[in-house]
């Protein structure tokens, strides 16, 4: 298994700061920001041009920046709750989380920075989960753990806490950086539910780290919790669901593990028990039968020795970038009346209009940031319907 530092660039103290700025920035999300590096060549050249590629996408307000006092502050009150901001090209990024379509350019952790080297495995499974469920997961975890992986999970009631729970314990037994990952849908310093505040500070102040790619002070909403299970898909090699009803938030957790190749796991249940709807039609599709660590950790062996760690690496270029001309609005026209609200390819764009990539990919990047453009994994984007 590799368990060596990674290599990365590190970001300067003004470049991290020009990075927030432009993620927190209004319709700036991770692929936005990533076309807008690759545009602009730098995060403080791409804040300069964001009112003017916003106009010409067709915006009707003023995008709004956020500003340099805001972001000091925000940046303050991490140092002072005692986490840092990591950058997707640093070393201290985890791996397999730089692999995926849209990986956050910045996220926010706290606690055992080491645990971003060893490879990841995701337990996820029912907020009501049985004390079998519990007792399974919490198995799952230590072995896991005492392999040399550490568990990610969301810090939710039941099948999460358990596995969170039995990390911690089996990470006090074992010399290796091994333990466990908590993703958080709210900022760094609003863990959910309260009831597990006991155990998100045990995380943070023992072997164990918390992420995020939310801001700082940030209380988690219902659609913060897709982008919490994309974290823990993303940072993982492979996820194991325990228990999961059918319409159950940790199938959400294993469809974009899925999307993002990699390995699902599923526990089954009694066809009778609710709880075990969702692991049992995940199974159905394809997902790999667990009944025990071992099933895990032999799947994952040949996964966990390859090398991940220059994926996706976002990098501003040294020298200036020169200025690119605005695409024609005939362009602009025949690439807009092209699409419409059902997701398509960009390469379908690019094949159907005739045009070269990069002024198809400026004229998306405009429309995103005049807030007209949805992006979809899997490369698809949709026009927004205007109201």
């Amino acid at each position: 298994m590799i368990d060596q530092p990674s290599r990365g660039i590190k970001l300067t103290e003004r470049q991290k700061l020009s990075w927030l700025r432009l993620i927190r920035s209004d319709n700036v999300g991770p692929a936005t920001f990533r076309e807008l590096i690759n545009n602009c060549g730098s995060a403080e050249r791409a804040i300069e041009m964001l009112p003017e590629l916003s106009q010409r996408g067709g915006s009707r307000r003023k995008i709004r920046i956020a500003t340099i006092p805001e972001i000091e502050l925000e940046l303050e009150k991490i140092e002072k709750f005692g986490a840092r901001l990591v950058g997707i090209g640093e070393p201290e990024y985890p791996r397999a989380l730089r692999q995926i379509d849209g990986a956050p350019p910045l996220i926010t952790v706290k606690g055992n920075i080491e645990l971003t080297t060893p490879p990841s495995v995701g337990i996820v499974g029912s907020r009501n989960a049985s004390i079998t469920g519990n007792k399974f997961a919490a198995n799952l975890a230590t072995d896991i753990v005492k392999a040399g992986y550490t568990v990610i999970s969301g810090l939710a009631r039941g099948i999460d806490a358990a596995a969170h729970r039995a990390s911690l314990y089996a990470s006090q037994q074992i010399s290796s950086h091994a333990g466990t990952i908590a993703a958080l849908a709210g900022g760094i310093d609003k863990p959910y539910p309260p009831e597990n505040l006991g155990l998100y500070n045990e995380i943070c102040d023992g072997k164990g780290l918390a992420i995020t790619e939310m801001p700082f002070g940030w209380k988690p909403i219902a659609r913060d919790f897709p982008r919490r299970n994309r974290l823990i898909a993303g940072v993982s090699l492979g996820l194991v669901v325990v228990e999961a009803a059918q319409r159950s938030g940790s199938l959400i957790s294993a469809r974009r593990a899925s999307d993002f190749g990699r390995l699902v796991f599923a526990v089954p249940g009694s066809p009778l028990d609710p709880r075990a709807g969702g692991t049992n039609e995940l199974l159905k599709e394809g997902a790999i039968l667990t009944t025990s660590a071992g099933d895990i950790l032999e799947a994952l062996a040949p996964i966990s020795q390859i090398d991940q760690i220059n994926y996706n690496i976002i990098e501003e270029k040294e020298d200036d970038v020169s200025e690119f001309d605005p695409p024609d609005e005939n362009a602009r026209s025949i690439i807009v009346n092209a699409m419409g609200v059902t997701p398509v390819e960009i390469d379908d764009i690019i094949r159907h209009t005739g045009y070269p990539a990069q002024t198809v990919y400026l004229i998306l990047l405009e429309l995103d940031l005049a807030g007209r453009l949805q992006r979809h994994s899997g490369g698809f984007v949709s026009l927004i319907l205007e109201t």
